[in-house]
């Protein structure tokens, strides 16, 4: 009789474990089919650095760089902790100190570094093509800063002219913002670009020109989720790193080149992001880098969880044609599973 009841007991438990198993399975599969439904074609979710799902359709797969568009811009606020660790710049002071262009403009000699990677500069800004240093540079300041959001491509080329010349000034030997990037963050990281395109002119493109795999790109996310430590040493300024994370009161959903899940923010006027309604179901803690067709990179620290999700940028679904996307319906069952 005893031996029966524990083999029962023993065919509930097998059968538990089975359900469990087929529980997170289930999830990815529904990631990955909500993802593919709306030209995706990479998603990976990192659980403590460990890979529960991945999946590619399509031309995608795991060495496949694709362009992350505005994905691109988070990296900026990483540059800018590298740079006030090693004493090459202050999160509040002047643009117009590095810049003399900017000395005669009442409005320009405001605006300082952390308002300009707050989107909260009041530059005038586009959406599209990025100029180069220069073309963003020259371009006009129209409202008082700290007073207005606008989401555009000019904020990070006048942070790349910020720092081409800081780190000409500071006697580097190599003042290409990449190479600074490359080696302050990306090689103790051990994360890979497959491709990061520029300018006509050679200036590094900032809001939109890495192309990354999933793998790597996830792999910086599992950086900046573990605080940007590496053998116990931070890499970065730790208040800088933090400030990244940090909303304004003119969109609490932004901190410094991250979107953020915090109620009252919005997102860019050309892509809402609708999780910026700060919903309990979000962490939060949540963090995004999100680009062009619906790209990705999703850093929940509480979780633990590294989420990937790329897609091909169809032009169409830009405008608003095609299924559409929703950050809310991608994550909650993820979170539910993993989280």
């Amino acid at each position: 009789m005893i031996g029966r009841v524990l083999a029962v007991l023993a065919l509930v438990l097998a059968s538990g474990s089975q359900a469990l198993a087929a529980g997170p399975a289930a999830v990815c599969a529904e990631a990955q089919a909500y993802s593919t439904a709306r030209n995706g074609v990479s998603v990976l979710v990192l659980k403590n650095g460990a890979a529960v799902c991945e999946g590619y359709a399509g031309a995608g797969g795991p060495d496949r760089g694709w362009e992350i568009w505005s994905g691109t811009k988070s990296f900026n606020g990483m540059i800018l902790a590298a740079a006030v660790q090693d004493g090459l710049i202050t999160l509040d002071e002047k643009v117009a100190d590095t810049l003399p262009e900017w000395r005669d403009d009442p409005r320009k000699t405001k605006v300082t570094i952390r308002q300009l990677l707050s989107l909260t500069s009041g530059i005038e800004t586009t959406v599209g093509r990025a100029p180069d240093y220069a073309g963003a540079v020259a371009a006009a300041v129209t409202a008082e800063p700290g007073t207005r959001f606008d989401y555009g491509a000019e904020p990070f080329q006048v942070f790349g002219a910020v720092m081409n010349r800081k780190l000409k000034a500071a006697g580097t030997g190599d003042a290409d913002v990449l190479a600074y990037l490359k080696r302050r963050i990306l090689d103790p990281a051990g994360v890979r670009w497959t491709n990061w395109r520029r300018t006509p002119s050679g200036d590094a493109l900032l809001p939109q020109g890495a192309v990354f795999t999933a793998r790597e790109w996830a792999k910086f996310g599992e950086f900046v989720r573990g605080g940007a430590v590496r053998d116990g040493r931070p890499l970065v300024d730790p208040v800088a790193f933090q400030a990244q994370f940090e909303g304004t009161g003119v969109n609490p959903a932004y901190g410094l080149t991250w979107w953020l899940a915090r109620p009252g923010g919005f997102g860019p006027r050309t892509a809402p992001v609708d999780f910026t309604d700060g919903s309990a179901t979000l962490p939060a803690d949540l963090r995004m880098a999100a680009g062009a067709g619906k790209q990705r990179l999703y850093i929940l620290p509480s979780c633990g969880l590294t989420v990937v999700r790329q897609a091909m940028f169809n032009l169409r679904d830009a405008r608003g044609g095609g299924p559409q996307w929703s950050d809310h319906a991608f994550l909650a069952p993820i979170i539910k599973a993993w989280c």
